[in-house]
């Protein structure tokens, strides 16, 4: 049985780029082992965790439950694209993360949601964020890194 391959066209952090697939392929295992962007974390590879977060147009999607082929012809932001942003430092600056395995689905998940709702209630930050398990349970912290980005504007 022949392994099907695409040619698929993207935009990854604001570059254009061409990456062969394997039908089956997951977006996680392409944007981690052909395009070398390793921010995304394998967790549960279920879609439960959401240490693979990334951002497809403007909206926060777990990479290991979707095809790399239904990459095609988006807007892809991982979190090396997020660099030096003002949720990013806010998570610094509050301490929101403790081993740093999820903080990227973390950045992601908060980048997009501010990005999708200028000044979230409690209620959809808590939505929002429920999407992804911190087992060092930082979540305090998480909250007021994002509190702190929405008391800056």
């Amino acid at each position: 049985m022949e392994t099907r391959k695409f040619t698929v066209e993207m935009e990854v952090n604001g570059e254009m780029v061409d990456v062969e697939i394997l039908a089956g392929e997951t977006l996680l295992h392409v944007l981690r082992n052909k395009l070398g962007l390793t921010g995304a974390k394998p967790g549960c590879l279920n879609g439960d965790c959401g240490a693979c977060t990334v951002m497809v147009g403007e909206l926060p999607f777990k990479s290991c439950i979707m095809l790399g082929v239904e990459a095609a012809g988006h807007k892809i932001t991982t979190v090396e694209g997020l660099r030096d942003t003002p949720i990013q430092r806010a998570f610094i600056e509050h301490f929101a993360f403790q081993c740093g395995y999820c903080t990227p689905g973390f950045i992601i998940n908060c980048h997009s949601l501010l990005q999708n709702h200028s000044n979230p209630s409690k209620e959809t930050i808590k939505s929002w964020l429920s999407s992804n398990i911190c087992r060092c349970t930082s979540y305090q912290e998480i909250d007021e890194a994002v509190m702190s980005v929405i008391n800056s504007k």
